[in-house]
């Protein structure tokens, strides 16, 4: 700044620099939008651009999809949507074989009892569970970008799926079903979840056709965590008739959480000793066994698989034994049996259920309970799964970049195809991911090794799982949840960093529990983007004044020693400028400028305490902080030059970007302000003001 009234001189060539003008500074007239692009350009082109009409614009589109069909174009296009054909051929199969393989192997071994065990909470029977683990796996070996992603099973959404699943497909009242009577009832189970999977899948592909990937950012990480928290509360619930072995039937929708407690309560004293004790056992073993794996994590060489340990434990167990059959107390207060899968894991029991078409798909309003299941999934897929897997969490140890819409692609694709072989709804999951970065994966050739496990147990060892407890089952689906239980610790330091962050948090939590997982989830983004709508409408607008011995503008609030011009008024407005802003943007600048009645009926929000007794006679807007403007506030910026004018107030614009720009050229702002009004930077704003209060001064400023 060349100077300012009442603060010296400016110090002539070969003199000592004050401490009241920057130090070091270059002399030059103030810069005008207008004059900045004549000096400096760059925009010809854009303009041109910009000018250009429609129909050119279409034919050069044209072009460069009819580019893509020839045989370059073609090969480009399939690196993008095959990712091998990107990382194969650059694959160091000495450096990265080994520990691709010992992390599949680690990974397809988790896989075995997880998938299982997820299948319990989608109330279909557990085979199907392994091929949830089978075949998506495999799909993303050949879509996925990310290189340490691992994808199948996923509690929060096997617990949604079982929601819908047994709404769609309830449990006769009775209970007591005959053999055939409960495979007809597997039957419509698994064909209503493999529905929701297609449906799911056809959605992601619809979302990615429209390159819709950018919005699974949109989602805030409070509502995130707040829903998988909820969710593993809500599993740990609905295992607990399995843990005791009480035959409850699954409770749905709001208030399912307590519905259950209370179920549980109840027929408490009918709970079984036997599976009691199997449950309390299996948690005595896998709890630790997860302490252990988190606490040594670099010291392990892989990850201790206490969940495999666990099956094959109980299943040799029960089958010597005979708990499945033995044991019934003579009082029948008590009885010491076990509940078994009962279902053998084979291929051909499997290919049974499936060929069983479920009859009740068939009807109209079925399919569009089924489409509506299935949006909220892609919708928990898409915005609530993926994020938070993605970089820079735990994307890889080398951050490699994720592509969100090839995501899309490959959840859609995995979801439609695993449909086909009646799978559920599946997605990348954060526990397996993690396992797989601390086994050493390096590529997505981890993935191959563990169908390998996966199908090994499937051709071979399924008949073996026939006498595995459902109470060890539930037992595993427990303990998977330690993690999304200890995002809980993490609050605290949410309530230091943000409290808005927090209530959103424990709004979106409370909701999850009380009412059920889609609803909490329906109403923590509503309170999100409530949150951030309250935030723009309670910005303050800055007054700003100028550092001495410096060409900076800081807020007059934050230091005393700030030099503020009588007569002249620099304002900042940090917030986008749009309909819900206008009113609040209105109101300040009334104040500001002493305006209209707003002086009178607006409280003051910043600046010193004493009022500036010389009425404003030049006003500097600086607009950096204003993002976008929508047409209601570009009009409003344009009544108030008009008013400004009015009043004797000259009205300055200062560091406007181009969009903000040129909507404010479209509503008539040039029509009330010449171009001489639009400044570069408040440095130059500033300069031209005081020229036009001291005509007299230098007619130079510092930047």
């Amino acid at each position: 700044m060349s100077g300012l009234p009442g603060a010296g001189t400016s110090p002539g060539l070969g003199e000592a620099s004050d401490l009241k003008f920057p130090l070091g500074a270059k002399f030059r007239e103030p810069l005008t939008e207008a004059r900045f692009q004549r000096l400096f350009g760059g925009t010809n082109e854009h303009q041109a651009t910009r000018a250009e009409p429609r129909s050119s614009r279409l034919c050069r589109r044209w072009r460069r999809l009819a580019s893509a069909c020839s045989g370059p174009g073609a090969w480009r296009l399939l690196r993008a949507r095959l990712p091998p054909l990107r990382w194969l051929p650059h694959y160091r199969w000495r450096a990265w074989l080994l520990g691709d393989a010992v992390a599949g192997v680690t990974v397809g071994i988790v896989h075995v009892p997880q998938g299982m065990a997820f299948a319990l909470l989608t109330s279909v029977p557990p085979v199907f569970g392994l091929y949830t683990s089978f075949f998506p796996v495999l799909i993303y070996t050949l879509l996925g970008t990310g290189r340490h992603l691992s994808t199948g099973t996923f509690a929060v959404l096997s617990l949604m799926t079982g929601s819908a699943v047994e709404r769609l497909v309830p449990e006769p009242l009775g209970g007591n079903l005959s053999g055939i009577e409960r495979e007809q009832l597997d039957a419509q189970r698994v064909g209503s979840a493999a529905a929701l999977a297609f449906g799911s899948g056809a959605l992601m592909l619809g979302m990615f056709a429209l390159q819709l990937g950018v919005l699974s950012t949109f989602l805030s990480e409070p509502v995130v965590k707040a829903l998988t928290s909820g969710a593993a509360l809500h599993v740990l619930v609905s295992q607990l008739p399995s843990l005791l072995g009480l035959p409850l039937p699954r409770q749905i929708g709001c208030f399912s959480l307590f519905k259950t407690l209370a179920a549980v309560l109840t027929a408490l004293p009918r709970s079984s000793p036997a599976e009691l004790t199997i449950s309390a056992l299996s948690l005595a073993l896998l709890v630790p066994v997860k302490e252990l794996n988190v606490r040594f994590r670099d010291k392990l060489p892989t990850p201790i698989p206490g969940e495999i340990v666990m099956v094959l434990l109980a299943s040799v167990l029960c089958f010597t034994s005979s708990l499945d059959t033995r044991y019934v107390s003579d009082s029948g207060c008590a009885e010491w049996r076990i509940k078994i899968n009962g279902l053998l894991l084979d291929c051909s029991h499997a290919l049974h259920l499936m060929s069983c078409f479920p009859t009740h798909l068939s009807r109209p309003v079925v399919w569009l309970q089924v489409l509506e299941d299935s949006l909220l999934v892609a919708l928990v897929i898409t915005f609530a799964v993926q994020p938070p897997l993605g970089p820079p969490s735990i994307a890889g140890q080398d951050r490699l970049p994720i592509d969100s819409n090839q995501e899309l692609l490959r959840n859609g694709i995995s979801n439609l195809i695993s449909s086909l072989f009646s799978c559920f709804p599946n997605s990348a999951t954060l526990a397996t991911t993690s396992l797989l970065v601390d086994a050493g994966g390096n590529t997505q050739l981890a993935g191959l090794f563990s169908c390998i496990v996966v199908l090994s147990v499937l051709l071979w060892l399924g008949p073996f799982f026939y006498y595995l407890p459902k109470a060890v089952l539930a037992c595993i689906n427990i303990s998977s949840m330690r993690q999304m239980f200890f995002q809980m610790q993490e609050l605290p330091q949410l309530w230091r960093i943000s409290r808005m962050d927090f209530a959103v948090w424990m709004v979106t939590w409370v909701a999850v529990v009380i009412l059920s997982v889609d609803l909490g989830l329906a109403v923590g983004v509503v309170f999100s983007m409530m949150t951030v709508v309250c935030r723009t409408q309670r910005v303050q607008c800055l007054a700003l004044g100028l550092a001495e011995g410096t060409e900076l503008y800081r807020p007059l609030e934050e230091s005393h020693k700030l030099l503020k011009v009588p007569g002249l008024c620099i304002l900042r407005y940090p917030t986008p400028l749009y309909f819900g802003t206008r009113g609040q943007f209105r109101r300040i600048l009334e104040w500001h400028l002493g305006l209209g009645e707003g002086r009178k009926e607006t409280p003051k929000l910043d600046g010193p305490p004493d009022a500036v007794a010389e009425p404003v006679r030049v006003v500097v807007l600086d607009c950096s902080g204003i993002t976008f403007a929508d047409a209601a506030g570009a009009r409003e910026v344009v009544q108030l030059a008009r008013r400004c004018r009015d009043a004797g107030i000259h009205l300055l614009l200062a560091q406007c970007n181009a969009s903000v720009l040129g909507t404010l050229t479209q509503a008539g702002l040039l029509d009330r302000v010449t171009p001489e009004q639009l400044f570069v930077s408040v440095q130059d704003a500033a300069a031209h003001a005081l020229e036009r209060l001291e005509p007299t001064g230098p007619k130079t400023c510092t930047v």
